[in-house]
């Protein structure tokens, strides 16, 4: 839910549909309710509601279809544009669907998306992020709410939307166990677990042990100390077309930067360069992408299909690590997290 024009329709047709960035311009505004039945790991059918935006629909939504459009509801996903020109408008539409989900549907997880942050300084988002969580806290009367600055152009979406997700998955942290114990076995840094459309995160092995502190080593002269050193991040290039070798840049740099450094948004910028791959592929190779295989100076990386639903990628810093090696390991796991995939459907 949100004002009209606050980009709701937009992110789901980039998370959902696979449409890049550069054609949401074209979608036209949601009428009413939007209902969409995504399928989601197979079995799990997420329903997903976009509710339009303008005053006559709210309204509508507060009154005479109150108990319809917040009975039942999982999650709650509300969406300020960043630039709104009535934000106190915004804050008592939004106060007002609180107060029906706590009447209909109360055990809901409410998450608050600040919006269209591209079109904020790159130097001051933080600071404008930041103010504006603390207002929407306030604003919330207490209830605990997650609140992330999101853009269609960036990987904010991917780490917000996967955050969302997370919470509709039962057996998580039992996919997070198993993945943990791949990753000991393929001697990896780490192993990410992905939805298969709409390349969302859906759980992740435990992080690496970090290393014991720089040594330093004295002398009579001079003092050495060995820091633990890591590769710059490259800037995202939205709306530009991936080919297989700026996708190892990026990943090189993004994803791994070091065995115990890993980047804070490896997994969403992940989820967007492939998205965007996959994109590419379809659209300029006339071919579906199926796997990937990275072999590199700092590490080496596989990203396959571990289940019908979904896509796992192991990434392993070890020099004796071979990706054929990686591969048999992801086939032999397929049977065990089919089961737990499985386990996951039935006990939701």
């Amino acid at each position: 839910m949100g004002a009209s024009g606050s980009g709701k329709t937009s992110m789901r047709s980039l998370i959902f549909s696979n449409n890049p960035a550069s054609l949401t311009a074209r979608l036209g505004a949601t009428i009413d309710v939007e209902q969409n039945h995504v399928r989601f790991l197979g079995d799990l059918i997420l329903n997903l509601w976009d509710c339009g935006g303008q005053d006559a629909f709210m309204d509508s939504y507060l009154n005479s279809q109150r108990s319809t459009i917040f009975s039942h509801v999982a999650v709650l996903i509300y969406v300020f544009d960043i630039e709104s020109r009535d934000t106190q408008k915004d804050l008592e539409y939004y106060k007002d669907c609180l107060e029906a989900l706590k009447k209909y549907s109360a055990g809901a997880r409410v998450f608050l998306l600040v919006h269209k942050m591209d079109l904020v300084r790159g130097r001051e988002r933080e600071g404008v992020l930041g103010k504006r969580r603390g207002e929407l806290e306030v604003e919330s009367g207490g209830m605990q709410v997650g609140v992330f600055g999101t853009s269609i152009y960036d990987e904010s979406l991917y780490k917000a939307w996967s955050r969302i997700v997370h919470t509709l998955i039962p057996n998580a942290s039992v996919l997070s166990k198993h993945l943990t114990k791949l990753a000991k076995c393929c001697s990896a840094t780490e192993v990410i677990l992905f939805e298969r459309t709409t390349f969302l995160v859906i759980a992740t092995s435990s992080p690496p042990t970090p290393p014991p502190p720089p040594t330093t080593t004295t002398t009579a002269s001079s003092t050495i100390t060995s820091p633990t050193t890591s590769l710059p991040t490259s800037p995202s290039k939205p709306n530009q077309p991936l080919s297989s070798t700026n996708i190892a840049e990026t990943t090189s740099t993004d994803l791994v930067d070091d065995p115990h450094q890993l980047s804070p948004t490896r997994y969403e910028r992940t989820s967007e360069l492939i998205k965007s791959f996959k994109h590419s592929c379809s659209r300029f190779v006339r071919e579906e992408f199926h796997s990937l295989e990275l072999e590199l100076g700092e590490f080496s990386a596989v990203l396959d299909e571990l289940t019908k639903n979904t896509y796992v990628l192991i990434v392993a810093h070890q020099g004796f690590v071979e990706t054929a090696a990686l591969k048999l390991n992801i086939r032999l796991a397929r049977k065990k997290f089919e089961e737990l995939q499985g386990d996951s459907l039935i006990s939701s």
